[in-house]
């Protein structure tokens, strides 16, 4: 078979081998929920996967919920109704980042009526000024704000000011929830800082297998309805027997990707690479964010005159997988919501290179080929033109 680079971590990471060993390991283990020898060493898996995706955010392994992947974990906090302790809580408005990935601007269970979106500057921050005056004119009588932005942008890598983005909310009085899926294991994250109240994880991101997500909580004082209701599970949080061998796999890759933080400027020489690539081969093209702080992993941006699909084809059939934006939306590509949001328009798309601690200097030569040619074809066909 013909050597391929695979350049989509951002859609899904490769799966570890630590991963896979522990997922293996798990299959024909024991309902984590039974009281027998057998039960007790599944759910001894289950603990120690869930202090390993603590680990990764500094948190405790006591606010970790379990859950089917982040978009459950999100569509479980973005509600209305909340418990602090036996009392009923409520949460009176939803805001939201216009950049958010799809699972955040649903809005979850929150009615649409409810849900107010905040918009950003041209490279992608939330409009900190915008947030703070949404914040001030919230009716508390209604319930508090919640509010729900992501750490780093799943298209461009843009990372959010989640440090100031919390102090807003603070003193607002509202509850911040942090989507960080494509910042963990990709910068540092502590949840025991103070600013973010729970924060959403996705396994197969970090190189675990998919089918598995967490939600992560700095406190127990409170906590949203729960979505899925039943036994009991999960501190009857989220109910339903777990799923012992992808939370076994996520807890093995939550390791691997703390450690792999000590990488991330190797990873971050080859997305420079890419884009030092990019620049001379198409000395026209567009980068998107670049000029705000990024994700050591991310490059996203277009080839002037070339839809992104069809370059993304190209790219495909000369052996390196990369995405036209995100890879949410069922296969389909269109316009990035994201670019819309920054004010770009986005009439060609963009294309997503995304790697990893373990993309080679051969998969940046395999890209360069690629590029090479997408190049040489796109220069005759303007000499046509």
């Amino acid at each position: 078979m013909a050597a391929r680079a695979y350049l989509d971590h951002n859609a899904s990471a490769p799966l570890s081998d630590a991963a896979r060993v522990a997922v293996v390991a798990a299959l024909g283990a024991a309902n984590p929920s039974s009281v027998h020898s057998e039960g007790r060493a599944a759910r001894r898996i289950v603990e120690d996967a869930r202090r390993a995706v603590a680990a990764l955010v500094n948190g405790r392994p006591e606010h970790v919920v379990f859950t089917s992947g982040a978009t459950e974990a999100a569509t479980t906090l973005l509600t209305p109704d909340w418990q602090m302790g036996r009392a009923a809580l409520r949460m009176g408005r939803l805001y939201v980042c216009e950049a958010d990935h799809p699972c955040l601007l649903s809005g979850g269970r929150v009615p649409a009526g409810q849900v107010t979106r905040i918009g950003v500057d041209g490279d992608g921050i939330l409009d900190l000024a915008a947030l703070e005056a949404a914040l001030a004119a919230h009716d508390k009588a209604d319930g508090l704000p919640l509010v729900a932005v992501h750490a780093a942008n799943n298209e461009t890598g843009v990372i959010q000011p989640v440090e100031e983005i919390g102090r807003i909310v603070k003193a607002a009085g509202g509850v911040l929830m942090l989507d960080a899926v494509q910042a963990a294991g990709r910068i540092p994250l502590d949840i025991s800082a103070g600013s973010v109240d729970y924060l959403i994880l996705s396994s197969h991101k970090i190189g675990g297998p998919k089918g598995a997500g967490a939600i992560v909580a700095a406190a127990d004082l409170m906590m949203p309805k729960p979505l899925v209701v039943g036994g009991g599970q999960e501190k009857g949080h989220r109910a339903g027997t777990e799923n012992l061998p992808a939370i076994a796999g996520f807890g093995a890759a939550a390791r691997q990707a703390l450690a792999a933080l000590d990488a991330i400027e190797a990873v971050r020489a080859r997305r420079d690479a890419v884009e030092s690539l990019v620049s001379e081969l198409v000395p026209d093209a567009v980068f998107f964010g670049a000029s705000a702080p990024r994700l050591a992993n991310t490059s996203f941006f277009a080839i002037p005159g070339m839809k992104a699909e069809t370059a993304q084809i190209a790219f495909d059939l000369a052996g390196v997988a990369l995405s036209a934006g995100s890879a949410c939306s069922s296969g389909k590509v269109g316009p990035s919501h994201v670019l819309k949001a920054m004010g770009i328009s986005d009439g060609q798309g963009a294309l997503r290179v995304s790697i990893g601690p373990a993309t080679t200097d051969e998969d940046i030569e395999l890209f360069r080929t690629a590029l090479a040619g997408i190049a040489a074809r796109r220069a005759g066909t303007e000499k046509a033109a």
